[in-house]
């Protein structure tokens, strides 16, 4: 390794992917005023290059280009390097990613910008090869032209700066896009799902064509709307999608968990990174799908994906990580691929050959030479039909080769984590393991939960109330941004629908407050990504698009619309019903890229349920009809818990929840209310009944 004098000013940061960069030759700067006041001083423009740690072609373009050096020569000489992680700064991400998709149509990373002093963004692409290579520019000829321009058309290049900026103030001012049905009526949802469908791939499941990614924000609409408006082919999209992503190769069949995206349409290939978001989110599209149909594949890969997050990506004081490298060191896939010797090395005869079926494993391999991905191509069904055995011993069989390959596995040297803690996808996961311990009655899952809301709530509270982004060995980087706040208070949400302890309700309210104090637009309405007391950016953007993660507008608006069923604050659902009229257009004209404001949506005009259970919480009784409440799919409600006894206890609560008001269980005898507003129907005594209940009013 480099000795510390030859390393750039990356050194002392704490994000992973930055610091895999701060011994390049380039003479990398982080995003900040050291950086900007020197381009400014020396009148150089500024090559920004955005990643992140699990990013595969950030680390091809990093060996190929960022260690040249004659390459960083020239950008040493000629600009001011900086470098971003897109995890820490998605604010800066948000808006250069835009200028490049404005400019060039497509987006991705690594993102490579070249920007003013004043941060305005002039030229931009993705990857670029250091020589030219198969019709791409190749990034030395790239700077030097760049380079040229600067100093010999600076006119020219600030005029192009200028009109990327006023295109992307045009792009940001979601007002000019024009006006919503004021009524927000639910005939949106109709040419919404057309629109979706219209995008689906029959062949394969999904959407789109290669590259795929899993989209869980739009099957998550789609399991509302099939469940709302008794719509088979909306539930049978979502069906297809997530049988073919559990037996395809984007999903680790030993380990569990969720690879980023499949190269190929049909989920084989994937790259091979693991992100905590997409892992949140997908478990908890599983566990919904499970309880609307009852089917123990999308419980397995539920409990599979969130064991797997749990074992790989915890931190010991209990945050999660935020992804696994597709890259161990030994090539890209390396810890995950086979081939068919070494699969039957390591689970022996006679299991080898049930095993290579099952598995999809021939002597050529599907990936690299005789390597493969493995998936679960053929069922025990199948196999035991080719094999004229049971189906019942060949189950076995996959069973334990899948325990023998997993511990074998083991030995590999395995793919680096990027181990800071970001609010926003903790938030995710916090979500994901509380409505898991639920409805699954597992107890592991919600004390995980506690624990990492415990450590969010703590490691990364400001001096002044808010949150900051992220953590890393003690220390916290950037102020926290919309999705921070939003995607943790809907944690937070569901952990205390999990635990019915009044501090996670208290901390989410909590965090409602600051997100309509820092956030709100008070001219045009909606949320912006940033706080109001924030560095300068060369436009302040509001996140449109579920990206896949939910726009944080989205899930502002969710939380917002959860939180004044429990609270009753008026204000909170007209800010939520204004920010749905602002994103009105949109959603007609973007369904599949609006998933989570299309449920939010969902959630306002289906008049949701207030579910109230009175009694006292270790009675068998009350147990029984909280089963009741969790179990079923059930999107558009709220469930609260009245302890009758212990008074002190309820009227501590009921200064957060003034929808408890009079809420009683006489006699001892639980009780449910489910409530509509403040209309509430008869008490529910009987957990049958609460269930059917609640399956009978959906829409």
């Amino acid at each position: 390794m480099p000795e510390t004098s030859k390393m750039n000013h990356l050194q002392h940061e704490t994000s992973p992917y930055l610091l895999q960069h701060a011994h390049n030759p380039v003479d990398w700067y982080p995003w900040g005023d050291e950086a900007f006041e020197r381009a400014q001083r020396e009148n150089k423009p500024i090559f920004l290059s955005i990643g992140y740690a699990a990013c595969h072609w950030c680390h091809v373009m990093e060996r190929e280009t960022f260690e040249n050096e004659a390459i960083a020569q020239w950008l040493n000489d000629y600009f001011v390097c900086i470098k971003v992680d897109r995890e820490e700064r998605p604010d800066v991400d948000a808006i250069y990613m835009t200028s490049v998709q404005l400019m060039a149509g497509m987006g991705g990373w690594p993102l490579s910008v070249f920007l003013t002093p004043d941060r305005k963004p002039f030229f931009g692409g993705t990857y670029f090869p250091p020589t030219d290579r198969q019709g791409m520019p190749g990034f030395r000829r790239l700077i030097e032209e760049i380079a040229r321009l600067w100093r010999g058309d600076n006119a020219a290049v600030m005029r192009t700066a200028n009109d990327m900026k006023a295109a992307l103030e045009r792009f940001c001012n979601l007002a000019l896009r024009g006006t919503a049905d004021s009524a927000l009526t639910r005939n949106i949802f109709l040419p919404a799902f057309r629109d979706i469908a219209a995008a689906f791939d029959g062949d394969f499941a999904g959407f789109g064509r290669a590259p795929k990614f899993p989209q869980p924000t739009t099957l998550a609409f789609l399991l509302r709307y099939a469940s709302a408006f008794r719509e088979p082919h909306a539930l049978a999209m979502v069906e297809l999608t997530l049988e073919a992503m559990a037996r395809g190769g984007i999903y680790d069949q030993i380990g569990g968990g969720f690879h980023r995206y499949a190269t190929d349409a049909r989920w084989l290939i994937p790259h091979f990174e693991k992100m905590l978001t997409d892992n949140a989110l997908l478990a908890q599209v599983y566990l919904d799908a499970w309880r609307l149909t009852g089917k123990p594949l999308y419980e397995r890969i539920a409990r599979e994906t969130l064991d797997f997050v749990l074992r790989e990506m915890t931190h010991p004081a209990g945050g999660f990580f935020s992804s696994l490298d597709a890259d161990n060191g030994e090539g890209e896939g390396a810890f995950y691929v086979w081939s068919a010797e070494e699969l039957q090395r390591a689970v022996g005869q006679p299991n080898a050959e049930i095993l290579l079926r099952h598995f999809g494993i021939e002597a050529i391999g599907n990936f690299e030479g005789d390597r493969s991905v493995l998936s679960a191509a053929s069922t025990a069904e199948e196999i035991a039909r080719q094999l004229g055995r049971e189906p019942n011993e060949i189950e076995s069989a996959i069973a334990a080769g899948r325990r023998t390959l997993f511990e074998w596995r083991r030995n590999r040297p395995a793919p680096p984590a990027d181990d800071k803690i970001v609010a926003a996808s903790n938030g995710l996961m916090i979500s994901a393991l509380a409505q898991a311990g639920s409805a699954l009655e597992t107890a592991g899952y919600i004390e995980a939960a506690c624990r990492a809301a415990d450590f969010v709530l703590s490691a990364l509270r400001r001096d002044d109330g808010g949150l900051w982004r992220s953590w890393r060995e003690g220390q916290c980087r950037a102020q926290g941004f919309l999705t921070d706040y939003a995607y943790l208070a809907g944690g937070l949400i569901d952990l205390y629908e999990a635990t019915f302890d009044p501090r996670w309700l208290e901390e989410a309210i909590g965090l409602a407050e600051n997100i309509i104090a820092r956030f709100w637009d008070e001219n045009d309405n909606g949320f912006f990504l940033t706080e109001q007391a924030h560095e300068p950016l060369v436009v302040r953007p509001k996140d449109s698009y579920d990206n896949p993660e939910p726009s944080g507008n989205a899930a502002a608006v969710m939380d917002l619309l959860r939180l004044s069923e429990i609270t009753e604050r008026e204000s909170w659902r007209k800010e939520a019903v204004e920010t749905l009229r602002l994103f009105g257009p949109l959603m007609v004209r973007s369904a599949p890229n609006m998933g989570q404001m299309l449920s939010a949506l969902d959630f306002h005009t289906a008049s949701p349920r207030t579910v109230v259970i009175a009694g006292e919480p270790g009675n068998a009784r009350t147990q029984a009809l909280i089963r009741a409440a969790r179990h079923p799919y059930s999107p558009n409600k709220v469930l609260l818990l009245a302890n009758i006894g212990d008074r002190k206890a309820f009227h501590a609560l009921l200064r957060l929840a003034p929808a408890l008001e009079g809420k009683t269980a006489p006699h001892g005898e639980a009780l449910a209310y489910v409530c509509r507003g403040r209309t509430c129907g008869a008490p529910i005594a009987d957990p049958a009944a609460l269930s059917l209940e609640l399956k009978n009013s959906v829409g």
